[in-house]
């Protein structure tokens, strides 16, 4: 058997990635590149540096999205951690999101009342993620809603230590 990828022989190396969900910070690291086609040969310094390395029309959506975030929790600063955009309030996560082939990925989610989660169920993919796809209109308003209610959730977190 030749040797593959680091080095490693036969289908070891894909069986390590095959476990990790494509296009996750952790298949990310592993495999060097993102469905979109984007390299992540060194990751990016800061927001900017991210979003450059999409296609145009991919880079205005998340420029929406980041926008979006700002206006909704004024206060929070942009970071990059597990190599993706994330905004901090306080010290504290508020959110992270990503681009991706298809969509644009926005984490965690929150708990709301029925009609958030009714707004949410059409974006809804898994415990806590929204998936917002790039053949539709950014929710903008469903944007704001959830960082609020993350700025919520962090406060009360923050209120019961």
């Amino acid at each position: 058997m030749a040797a593959g990828r680091n080095g490693v022989r036969g289908n070891l190396w894909e069986g390590a990635v095959s476990g990790l969900y494509r296009n996750s910070p952790a298949w990310v690291l592993a495999t060097g590149t993102r469905e979109s086609g984007m390299k992540t040969s060194r990751p990016a310094r800061n927001v900017d540096e991210y979003i450059a390395g999409f296609p145009p029309d991919v880079q205005a959506r998340l420029e929406k999205v980041r926008i979006t975030i700002r206006t909704a929790a004024p206060g929070a600063e942009e970071t990059i951690s597990y190599r993706i955009p994330a905004f901090k309030l306080k010290g504290q996560y508020l959110v992270y999101f990503a681009g991706f082939k298809n969509h644009i990925g926005l984490y965690p989610v929150p708990t709301g009342d029925a009609k958030f989660k009714k707004d949410l169920s059409d974006y809804k993919s898994g415990k806590a993620t929204a998936r917002l796809p790039l053949d539709q209109p950014v929710p903008l308003a469903l944007i704001r809603t959830i960082v609020k209610l993350r700025a919520k959730e962090n406060q009360k977190r923050a209120a019961s230590r």
